[in-house]
């Protein structure tokens, strides 16, 4: 191995120690500010931290974390250990089991087995090459950016030791009849791998050491200086963060929204006037759900999921098309979630959190009202978030749906469109008859008013994520029965062309 193959795990192989008393000198004060901070940043409930165990076996994780979890108060500490994938975790995106288990706002979690050690145990083992490995970084970047973007702290640690520390450990241990037992498969399996995992670790590491997530390398042969070090910059990370009260905004990355001098967008494209006669609507509606019954039923299905989300304007019959979808299926295929305001345990997470736990498994249709476009309409005009987190949230949903696509799901999107007139009728309607009050609210009536603010943020949405892979369908909705059939015959569209892609593959 070369010289500059080592570089960055130089500083890790030189013999680190602190003696015992020293140790045991400075670790008072050091757990009583641990402690301190731990609390402080709990009740403020502001950030949550996750801390990321990676690097050689051996190097002292497991004790290093059994010392924190001593040290801070155990009860706001989660360690997850993410293993070999589960069956169901295996029928959802690769991100799905983390956001699952993120720790809520205040509260800490250490995973081990996390996103570095699937694409370094990956890269290693010859399960795919570099440009997997790149594209693995690549997502990795994004997913911290995001959750520091939201407030997270992020601590990476990498527990070093030399390939001769190593070996050292693995013969003492084996020479010993009382603790041979410690040595673990996965302790020989990377004696054999130990250049292989040291090579593609330094190139994950430089890659995806950044000002709001840097990677810390730890020297695990001294326990004391390893304890004291990873403690200390834990301390030095929250202390940082409880000056800062409300989490920093990052520099926007997104360019600047598109200005039409003539306010015209791609709403005022539509013809609301298209409709369909009552004979022809019962015509096409029985055949496209008799195609979307059998599309779901159709054995290329166990390769995808099915999203649909829908959204639109108040009163433009969302309702009534999702239950017109709903109807041509087995009540056990699908599951409908509405979005409302965020409860508390959703408000202690990232916006696409409580989304991502409902993303459906392999086989599997969930349908949206209402969806992650929150954030860049009702949060936007309403002022619910500030406007870097709806501006940067472009992005995030971008690449949140290119997640989703890429481990086959078929993602289609509709916005359900009508006219300011069109919408009064049916808000009146809905006053005047019973059985309907309760869908008609203040702020319906509210929202009303703010129609042009509204109108820009779709026509600023559309523009930013309607994407090849995921792109928007506006639905012409002032005749209802035309909403209905477009939205199945585009569904059906979405995954007949799902299952064509396959079969070219």
């Amino acid at each position: 191995m070369t010289h500059q193959e080592l570089c960055m795990f130089e500083s890790a192989e030189i013999g680190h120690a602190i003696d015992d008393d020293t140790y045991e000198a400075a670790l008072p004060e050091l757990r009583e500010a641990l402690l301190e901070a731990q609390i402080d940043l709990h009740e403020q409930a502001g950030r949550q931290i996750i801390v990321l165990i990676n690097g050689i076996e051996g190097a002292g994780k497991g004790e290093t974390v059994k010392l924190l979890s001593e040290w801070m108060d155990p009860r706001l500490i989660e360690v997850r250990t993410f293993d070999q994938q589960t069956d169901e975790e295996l029928a959802h995106p690769p991100a799905w089991r983390y956001w699952r288990q993120l720790p809520a706002k205040g509260r800490m979690g250490i995973f081990f087995g996390n996103w570095y050690s699937q694409m370094l145990q990956g890269r290693v083992h010859g399960q795919y090459k570099d440009a997997v490995l790149d594209q693995a970084i690549s997502g990795a970047e994004r997913l911290e950016k995001m959750l520091c973007d939201e407030g997270a702290l992020i601590f990476k640690f990498w527990f070093h030791l030399s390939k001769k520390q190593m070996k050292l450990r693995l013969k003492t241990l084996k020479d010993d009849p009382l603790h041979s037992w410690r040595i673990s498969p996965l302790d020989w399996q990377q004696s054999k791998t130990y250049d292989k995992f040291v090579r593609f670790g330094e190139r994950v590491l430089r890659r995806t050491s950044r000002d709001y997530a840097p990677w810390h390398v730890i020297e695990g042969v001294d326990a004391n200086y390893r304890s004291l070090t990873v403690g200390r910059l834990l301390l030095e990370g929250m202390q940082a963060a409880l000056n800062k009260v409300e989490p920093e905004s990052s520099a926007l990355t997104v360019g600047p929204l598109a200005i039409h001098n003539d306010e015209r967008t791609l709403l005022d494209s539509l013809d609301l006037s298209l409709h369909l006669s009552k004979e022809d609507y019962q015509h096409e509606l029985i055949a496209e759900q008799a195609r979307l019954s059998g599309n779901l039923r159709d054995k290329r299905m166990k390769s995808h999921a099915l999203v649909a989300v829908f959204e639109g304007n108040d009163a433009a019959g969302k309702g009534g098309a999702i239950r017109r979808v709903a109807a041509a299926l087995d009540p056990r295929q699908y599951a409908i979630v509405p979005i409302a305001a965020p409860t508390q345990d959703e408000r202690a997470q990232p916006y696409l959190w409580r989304f991502w736990r409902q993303i459906p498994a392999r086989g599997k249709f969930t349908i949206f009202d209402r969806s992650w476009y929150g954030r860049v309409l009702v949060e936007r005009v309403e002022g619910f978030c500030s406007e870097s987190d709806w501006k940067r949230a472009y992005a995030e949903i971008n690449d949140f749906e290119e997640q989703l696509t890429e481990a086959g799901v078929v993602v289609v999107k509709f916005w359900l469109a009508i006219d300011e007139q069109t919408q009064l009728e049916r808000f009146q309607e809905r006053e005047k008859i019973p059985f309907k009050r309760y869908k008609i609210t203040e702020d319906d009536w509210r929202n009303r008013k703010k129609w042009p603010d509204y109108r820009q943020a779709v026509g600023d949405m559309v523009d930013r994520t309607s994407t090849e892979i995921a792109p928007w369908t506006l639905i012409e909705a002032n005749d209802k029965r035309w909403a209905r059939v477009k939205v199945l015959r585009t569904i059906n569209e979405a995954l007949e062309k799902a299952f064509a892609r396959d079969k070219k593959k």
